[in-house]
């Protein structure tokens, strides 16, 4: 079942909107993860919303990143989202913890009525993402994970070319992210432990592939297989490509590194033509003769460049509109289980070389 087919609840567990006038009281918990400034930052510069405390597993990196951000220091989780510790208030949470952290961290707070944005992945395992989800329905809370590329405008304009059936019947597509934080040495070691992070460059980085595959191909491809490699040596891959196998002889190949600067790509392949985009520089084209001008003499051989519109709000901006207009975000929340699943099976597949089912 794709997401975007999943039954919208009715929302009658939903926490009521909150006033307008009414400052959104947010603090983080873990600063394990490199984007804890990124959404941390993002609440400092939202109208209506403050920063007003830190927490961290680990108290030494919390103050740290208190400090940093400007923020009090709070070591005690439960007096924190209950409200009683110094920083008053909580009415919602950025989680940027080790990923083997999530189920428990963000579980305590969903609990509490507590809403939470957090880092994927959602939780290690289907079965902890559809508890979180049951216990933010039971409270009413409002959860949205960070999945930042569905709502750019480079992703709107593939889809739409793919949608709109300019290219055919789509036989393949393949999406790639990388960076070189393994080899120059900016992306610290504790991603590389198996323990917190739960996995490596695909569990990471390559969820934003991963999640752009299914929003193509669809969520649930018939089997993965993958093949992970470390170029610097470390205990879990620096470097991975997932082989996806849907009906019909389609396949979907998602691709993800932290050795190689290379641009982020998305390229899909038809029938009758194909369409690609690459962020250095920023350019999307098509080839096709669904995309030849009346003025061209070629057969639509050669690349055509398409328009791409402006980025849509993005998923933290979603997240507090969805608080304050009392709605939760299903089709967010839907994307992350299924973005867990494959995530689990690709794992699976590299780990036992083998080809896993997704069922």
């Amino acid at each position: 079942m794709e997401p975007s087919d999943l039954r919208r609840r009715n929302g009658s567990s939903a926490v009521p909107p909150a006033p307008p006038a009414q400052p959104l009281r947010v603090a983080v918990l873990g600063s394990w993860h490199v984007h804890t400034d990124d959404y941390a930052r993002s609440v400092q510069t939202r109208p209506g919303a403050d920063l007003v405390a830190v927490w961290d597993d680990d108290a030494e990196r919390g103050r740290a990143a208190a400090e940093h951000l400007g923020a009090p220091f709070e070591p005690d989780l439960a007096a924190l989202l209950s409200g009683e510790s110094a920083a008053g208030r909580v009415d919602g949470v950025t989680v940027t913890t080790s990923t083997r952290a999530h189920r428990e961290v963000i579980g305590a707070a969903l609990s509490a009525g507590v809403h939470v944005f957090t880092e994927k992945l959602l939780a290690p395992t289907v079965a902890e993402c559809t508890e979180l989800l049951t216990e933010a329905e039971r409270t009413g809370a409002v959860v949205v994970v960070s999945l930042p590329r569905l709502y750019e405008g480079c992703t709107a304009a593939v889809r739409e070319v793919v949608e709109s059936g300019r290219l055919g019947r789509v036989t393949y597509a393949r999406v790639r992210l990388s960076h070189e934080g393994a080899v120059t040495g900016w992306l610290p070691d504790r991603f590389f432990d198996p323990g917190p992070s739960v996995g490596g460059a695909l569990t990471d980085l390559g969820c934003h592939p991963v999640y752009l595959l299914q929003l193509l191909l669809g969520a649930r491809p018939d089997t993965v297989t993958a093949v992970y490699g470390s170029v610097t040596g470390r205990a879990v891959e620096d470097n991975a490509v997932v082989v996806a196998s849907y009906p019909g002889g389609v396949i979907g190949v998602a691709e993800a590194s932290f050795s190689s600067p290379t641009p982020f790509t998305i390229d899909v392949f038809g029938t009758e033509g194909t369409v690609s985009w690459t962020d250095a520089p920023r350019r999307l084209t098509a080839t096709g003769a669904a995309f030849r001008s009346a003025d061209q003499d070629d057969d639509g051989g050669e690349p055509v460049q398409l328009p791409v519109p402006e980025d849509g709000p993005g998923a933290f901006a979603q997240w507090v509109d969805h608080i304050r207009s009392g709605t939760r975000a299903d089709d967010n929340t839907s994307r992350a289980v299924e973005l867990t699943r494959l995530v689990v099976a690709a794992n699976r597949a590299a780990a036992e070389q083998r080809a896993v089912a997704l069922g």
